[in-house]
């Protein structure tokens, strides 16, 4: 009996480890179609570091889940410095062809500041003539 109890609290040390050593994120990013009330899946959405001299540098690429969401972008590590002006360039043109919808925007790009160490989440409303975003949380 003691055997099995030490298993037992041997497996959820083990868990709780696993758990609390899950990575997290600075930048998520979220697209919600609004014409049709629903997630935006499977969307391209890049992101780049303005440099010192005005220049983007390509920082990470990813598209979107099923929910229209990516929530991994800036790994936070102990040490790193994000911050810095980002721009989140969003193709959604691939986006309106597999619906068959014609669209005014072949891409998106948003441009903003990371200033501290806390989360952003730089999410669209997006429809085939228009679109808008905000700081989330």
């Amino acid at each position: 009996m003691k055997t099995n109890n030490f298993l037992i609290v041997l497996m959820l040390a083990v868990a709780s480890v696993s758990f609390s050593q899950e990575a997290k994120y600075q930048l998520s990013s979220h697209i919600l179609d609004v014409t049709k009330g629903e997630p935006a899946p499977n969307v391209k959405i890049s992101l780049s570091k303005q440099k010192d001299n005005g220049k983007w540098l390509a920082v990470d690429e990813k598209y979107t889940d099923s929910n229209g969401r990516i929530k991994d972008f800036l790994k936070e590590d102990k040490g790193v410095n994000h911050h810095g002006i980002y721009k989140l360039t969003y193709y959604v043109e691939p986006y309106f062809t597999k619906l068959n919808q014609s669209s005014f925007y072949p891409f998106i790009e948003v441009v903003f500041e990371i200033k501290d160490d806390k989360h952003y989440h730089v999410p669209i409303t997006l429809s085939p003539f228009g679109y808008s975003t905000y700081r989330g949380n």
